[in-house]
C-alpha cells in the first residue's frame, strides 16, 4: 500500500497571502508557495531556528525540512528575479495556534479544504508522548503490532512533569491507535511501524515518530530538545502485515531487524 504522506504542522497562517510587482503589469507565471515552504522560511530565515528545530515543530525530519526549505528559497528568487506575483496557498498540512500542536484546535489544509481537528489536551504548553515500552531493558519497543506497555509522558512547558507504563491489555496491530486516542496522546514514539498503523495514528491525530530506538526516557528528552533521531519513511518491507501492524516474525538470533531495511 502507498505510505501515508506525514502531515506538517503549521503554526500560524500568512498575514497577507499575494504579493505582487508595484506596477501590476508581470506577464511572468505567478509563483505559488505552499504553507509548509512558507513555514520552513518563517522558522528558519525570521526566527533563525536551525533545522532540527524546524523539523520538530512542523513534525517532519530534518531531510524533508531541508527540501522544502531549498524548493522554497528557489521560488522566492525567481519571483524576485523574475519581478512575478507571488501567492502563498493552501497544502496537505495542519495549522494551529501557539508553541504546540496539543495546545489548541488545528486546521487541516489539504486541497483548500479546511476541516476542524480536536486536540486531546486544551491547555496551552501541555501535551502526552507515548513511546512503544520494553520494560524489562526500559528501551522502545521494536515492532507496534505487538505492543504489550506504553510510556506515557505528560509534558508541560516542554518538560516532563509525570511518567507512568499503562498495558495496552492485549491489544494489537490497528486497534493500539484507538488505545492510544483514549490515553490522550499527541505523539508517538515507537520503532518498526506497518503502513495501515501509520494511516490510523494519522487519522486519530497522533503524530508519529517511528523507526526510533534505545532508551524512551532519553528519546523523549531528545524530542523535546528537537534532536531525535527517527525516521520519516518508516514501515516494514519484509512482508504484508494485514493489517498494518509490525508483528512477531521471530526477532532471535538470526532473524531481521524489522523496518529497518
Amino acid at each position: 500500500m502507498p505510505r501515508p504522506k506525514r502531515t506538517r504542522w503549521i503554526e500560524r497562517e500568512p498575514v497577507c497571502r499575494c504579493f505582487c510587482p508595484q506596477d501590476g503589469h508581470s506577464r511572468q507565471p505567478t509563483v505559488v508557495l505552499t504553507l509548509d515552504e512558507y513555514e520552513t522560511i518563517r522558522l528558519i530565515d525570521l526566527e533563525n531556528c536551525d533545522q532540527a528545530s524546524c523539523a520538530a515543530r512542523m513534525g517532519l525530519s530534518r531531510a524533508s525540512v531541508q527540501s522544502i526549505y531549498d524548493g522554497a528559497r528557489k521560488k522566492l528568487a525567481e519571483a524576485l528575479v523574475r519581478g512575478s506575483s507571488l501567492r502563498i496557498e493552501d497544502g496537505d498540512c495542519f495549522v494551529y495556534d501557539g508553541e504546540s500542536p496539543a495546545g489548541s484546535p488545528a486546521r487541516n489544509r489539504t486541497g483548500g479544504i479546511s476541516m476542524v481537528m480536536q486536540n486531546n489536551n486544551k491547555e496551552n504548553g501541555k501535551m502526552v508522548i507515548a513511546v512503544s515500552y520494553d520494560r524489562e531493558k526500559e528501551e522502545i519497543f521494536q515492532h507496534f503490532g505487538k505492543t504489550e506497555y506504553f510510556k506515557l509522558y505528560e509534558i508541560e512547558d516542554n518538560t516532563v512533569k509525570k511518567s507512568d507504563v499503562v498495558s495496552t491489555d492485549g491489544q494489537g496491530h490497528g486497534a493500539l491507535a484507538g488505545v492510544l486516542k483514549k490515553l490522550r496522546a499527541d505523539v508517538l514514539i515507537c520503532g518498526g511501524i506497518g503502513g495501515g498503523a501509520q494511516a490510523a495514528l494519522a487519522e486519530a491525530g497522533i503524530r508519529l515518530f517511528g523507526g526510533c530506538s534505545g532508551n524512551a526516557d532519553a528519546a523523549v528528552d531528545a524530542f523535546l530538545k528537537g534532536n531525535l533521531s527517527y525516521q520519516e519513511d518508516i514501515r516494514c518491507d519484509h512482508h504484508d502485515h494485514g493489517d498494518g501492524g509490525c508483528g512477531d516474525h521471530g526477532h532471535g538470533e538470526g532473524g531481521h531487524a524489522c523496518c529497518y531495511g
